[in-house]
C-alpha cells in the first residue's frame, strides 16, 4: 500500500534530468517544447522512498517533494 505521494512542480523544472539519472521512477517527457522531469508513479511505499529522496535531494530547484499521506508531514 503506497504511503507517500510524490507532489513534482512541473512549471519550476529546470529539465536538468538529476532525478531521472538517479532513481527509475523519473523520466524526461516534452512539456511545451521543454524537456521536464515527470514521476512515473506518484504514490511510492516504503521500498521506494529512499530513491524517490535522493532524487528529490538532487534537485536544484527543489520542485519535488514527498508526502507522508497518513500525516499529512513533508518529508522533503
Amino acid at each position: 500500500m503506497a504511503k507517500y505521494t510524490i507532489k513534482n512542480d512541473i512549471d519550476e523544472c529546470i529539465g536538468c534530468a538529476a532525478c531521472a539519472a538517479i532513481c527509475s521512477n523519473w523520466e524526461m517527457v516534452e512539456v511545451n517544447g521543454d524537456e521536464k522531469a515527470k514521476p512515473l508513479k506518484t504514490e511510492i511505499d516504503d521500498s521506494e522512498l529512499e530513491d524517490n529522496k535522493e532524487a528529490a535531494e538532487s534537485c536544484p530547484v527543489e520542485a519535488i517533494h514527498i508526502v507522508d499521506k497518513e500525516t499529512g508531514k513533508k518529508i522533503i
